[in-house]
C-alpha cells in the first residue's frame, strides 16, 4: 500500500531551468533515470523544488525544534555518518547517550541511589518511546497474570489509540467535552479494571497545551488499587511538557515523585531543543522493564543490549541532545522556557485586544496559544488559517476530538525561535486577514437542495429566486471580488 500521493499528474518529468546547463533531457518523475547526471544538476533540481516548501521558522503548527546554534550544527554534520547502533565501534557516542538518560532521569526525580544508573533509552521520537513503554507494561501485566494462573489474553489501556491499535490492546478512551479538553482523571480511573495494563496521562496536550492532572490521577488510582488489590500503574507522555515543567513549574508533582508513575517519555526534538529525530523513555527502575524485551547482539563486536523498534539510526541527534544539556544547563533551559512563555503571553494579549477571539489554551502548560473565533457565522477558523498562508505563516485550524468535535480552533506553538517581534507581527497579519475576510461575502453554509421550489411570480411579476440560485449568485460575486483583488496591485 502506498501512503504517499503525487502532487501533480500533469507531467511525468522533472524540469529545471538552471540544471539545463548540464542536462538537456527531462528526468522521469516516478522512475529511476537510465543515466547519471552531474552532481551540480542533481543539486539544482532538488534545490529548486525545495524552494516551494514552507519556511520552518514560520511553521507555527509544529512543536519540533527548527533552530540550533552553529556549533551544534557542526557536531551534527561531523557525526552524520555514524550509525548509533554500532556501540562497540562508537563507544563515546554510546556513553553520551547514557549520560543523557541519567541527566533526564534525575530531572524527572527518578529514585536513584548515589552509584545507581538510570534505566532508559534514546528513540527516534516520542511515538517510538510510547510504544516501548507500552510493550513493557503489556509484558509485565501478562507475566503477572500468567504467574497467578489468570487469563492474560485481553489487555486494555486507558488512552494511547496508536499503541492499542498496533499491539492488539483494547482501547479505553476518555471523551472530551466543551471547556475541558484533557483527560478527566476520575473518568479514567472508573474505566480501570483487572485487565488494564496502565493509564497514560499527557503532560502537555497537543490540542491546547494543558497539563493533565497526574497527581490527582495517581491519588485516585492508589485508592482504587487498595480497594481492589490491583497494581495498575501510570505512564506519563511528557513529549511536550517534559522539558517545560521542571523549569517553569518545579513544584508540580507529575513525575517519579508519584509512586505509580513507572515510566516517562519525552521528545528531545521538541522542547528538548534538538532537531527532529530524538526522543527518550525513562523507567522508574529495572524491575519495570522486563528482561525478555531486551535483545543482545554481538555481530557488531562486543555484547550489545538493545531495546528499540528500529535498529540502525543516526548518532547526530543523540550528540546534539548532549550538547544542549551541557551547553544550557538548568539555568539555560529555564531562561529559554520563560522566554517562550512570555512571548506566548504577548501573542495571547494581542489576540484578546482584537476582540475577535476566545482563548482556549491555559496560562499554565506548554507555551502555545489556541484560540477560536467568537463569531464564525460568516467566516471560520479554516479560512483564517488559509489567509495567513498568504503572509507566510503556517497556523493550523482543526476540530477537537469527540465529544467536542463541534469546537474549531487555531493554534500557535511558541518555540525558542519565535520572538516577541514575530508574535507582534503575527497579530498584525491576523488582523489583516480578518479585515480581508470581512470584505468578502459570507461562506455558504446552507445545504443545497436539488428539489427546490420552482420560481413563482409574486408582487406584480417579480420572480422569487430559489435557494440554489441565490447561492450561485453569491459564489459568482465572491469569485469576481477575488479576481479583482488578484489583479489589483503587485503580485
Amino acid at each position: 500500500m502506498v501512503l504517499s500521493r503525487t502532487a501533480s499528474e500533469s507531467d511525468a518529468s522533472v524540469h529545471s531551468t538552471f540544471a539545463s546547463r548540464y542536462v538537456r533531457a527531462s528526468l522521469p518523475r516516478f522512475r529511476m533515470a537510465e543515466n547519471s547526471i552531474p552532481k551540480e544538476a542533481a543539486y539544482q533540481i532538488i534545490n529548486d523544488e525545495l524552494m516551494l516548501d514552507g519556511n520552518p521558522r514560520l511553521n507555527l503548527a509544529s512543536f519540533v525544534t527548527t533552530w540550533m546554534e552553529p556549533e551544534c550544527d557542526k557536531l551534527i554534520m561531523a557525526a552524520i555518518n555514524k550509525n548509533y547502533v554500532d556501540m562497540d565501534e562508537y563507544p563515546v557516542t554510546t556513553e553520551l547517550q547514557n549520560r543523557c538518560v541519567n541527566m533526564i532521569a534525575h530531572l524527572f526525580n527518578a529514585p536513584l541511589g548515589e552509584e545507581e544508573t538510570a534505566v532508559g533509552v534514546g528513540t527516534v521520537g516520542s511515538s517510538e518511546a510510547i510504544m516501548l513503554a507500552g510493550l513493557a507494561f503489556k509484558r509485565k501485566w501478562q507475566n503477572k497474570r500468567r504467574a497467578e494462573g489468570k487469563p492474560f489474553d485481553k489487555p486494555n489501556i486507558v488512552c494511547w489509540e496508536k499503541f492499542a491499535r498496533y499491539f492488539e490492546v483494547e482501547l479505553k478512551e476518555v471523551k472530551l467535552r466543551e471547556g475541558y479538553y484533557v483527560m478527566d482523571p476520575r473518568k479514567a480511573v472508573e474505566m480501570v479494571d483487572e485487565n488494564t495494563i496502565c493509564v497514560a496521562a499527557i503532560l502537555g496536550s497537543t490540542l491546547n497545551g494543558e497539563f493533565e492532572d497526574v497527581k490527582l490521577l495517581n491519588d485516585l488510582l492508589v485508592e482504587k488499587n487498595k480497594e481492589t488489590g490491583w497494581d495498575t500503574p501510570i505512564h506519563v507522555d511528557a513529549a511536550s511538557g517534559g522539558f517545560i515543567a521542571p523549569f517553569l513549574y518545579p513544584d508540580l508533582e507529575w513525575d517519579f515523585r508519584l509512586p505509580l508513575v513507572k515510566s516517562i517519555n519525552v521528545s528531545g526534538h521538541k522542547y528538548g531543543l534538538v532537531y527532529a529525530g530524538i526522543g527518550w523513555v525513562i523507567w522508574r527502575n529495572k524491575e519495570d522493564l522486563p528482561d525478555e524485551l531486551i535483545f543482545h547482539i554481538n555481530y557488531l563486536g562486543a555484547d550489545q543490549p538493545t531495546f528499540t523498534l528500529n535498529f540502525s539510526k543516526g548518532s547526530s541527534q543523540v550528540i546534539a541532545q548532549y550538547y544542549q544539556l551541557i551547553r544550557l544547563g538548568f539555568e539555560g533551559y529555564q531562561n529559554v522556557m520563560e522566554n517562550c512563555r512570555e512571548n506566548a503571553t504577548v501573542l495571547k494579549e494581542g489576540l484578546e485586544k482584537t476582540g475577535r477571539f476566545n482563548i482556549v489554551s491555559k496560562d499554565n502548560g506548554v507555551p502555545l496559544v489556541a484560540f477560536s473565533l467568537k463569531d464564525n457565522s460568516r467566516h471560520d477558523e479554516f479560512e483564517v488559517s488559509e489567509y495567513l498562508r498568504r503572509f507566510g505563516w503556517i497556523v493550523p485550524a482543526y476540530t477537537m476530538p469527540p465529544d467536542a468535535q463541534h469546537i474549531t480552533v487555531l493554534r500557535v506553538v511558541v518555540r525558542e525561535d519565535f520572538s516577541r517581534t514575530l508574535a507582534e507581527r503575527l497579530v498584525m497579519d491576523i488582523q489583516k486577514a480578518l479585515h480581508e475576510l470581512d470584505a468578502l461575502p459570507p461562506k455558504i453554509t446552507a445545504k443545497v437542495s436539488v428539489t427546490t421550489v420552482e420560481a413563482t411570480p409574486v408582487n406584480g411579476g417579480v420572480v422569487k429566486k430559489s435557494v440554489i440560485e441565490t447561492q450561485r449568485e453569491i459564489t459568482t460575486a465572491w469569485k469576481k471580488l477575488v479576481m479583482a483583488r488578484k489583479t489589483n496591485g503587485v503580485c
